[in-house]
């Protein structure tokens, strides 16, 4: 159970990071106070009006004189929101990793050195012989290892 609740919290993590650190757009799209499109990566599509986002006050000229004149203003609109992911991830681990692998290599070299082997091979009971079985205790008794 513990190493479930373990794996679930590293993916949960796993994507957090993901998401903090991915960056996205979205579009939408206005035709006067309705919303007619909402688009995620991509530019969202028009309700085939002019509007304000393609259009800085189109202004036409009359080529005999010089007088301009202004379009009608458009009734559509669009906004787009960034959403910027983090792009600064700090690196501490580095500096902690480095000290942990000094330790692991400390510890490692120390635990293997710890043990000596023996010169040869000490049989302590080389000498004795086994007991005289007369009975099988175990089945007389009816207790088994399983």
């Amino acid at each position: 159970m513990k190493k479930f609740f373990l794996k679930i919290t590293s993916l949960l993590l796993t994507f957090l990071v993901l998401l903090s650190t991915v960056s996205f757009t979205v579009e939408k799209h206005f035709c006067g106070s309705f919303l007619v499109d909402t688009a995620l990566f991509v530019k969202a599509d028009s309700c085939g009006m002019v509007s304000e986002h393609s259009r800085s006050m189109e202004i036409q000229q009359s080529e005999d004189d010089s007088s301009c004149t202004i379009a009608q203003s458009p009734c559509c609109s669009e906004e787009t929101v960034l959403i910027e992911g983090q792009d600064t991830l700090q690196k501490a681990v580095d500096t902690e990793l480095h000290q942990q692998v000094v330790f692991l290599k400390a510890f490692v070299y120390t635990y293997l050195n710890l043990f000596e082997g023996l010169e040869e091979n000490v049989v302590p009971f080389r000498d004795y012989s086994p007991p005289m079985v007369v009975r099988d205790i175990q089945v007389l008794n009816d207790t088994f290892l399983i």
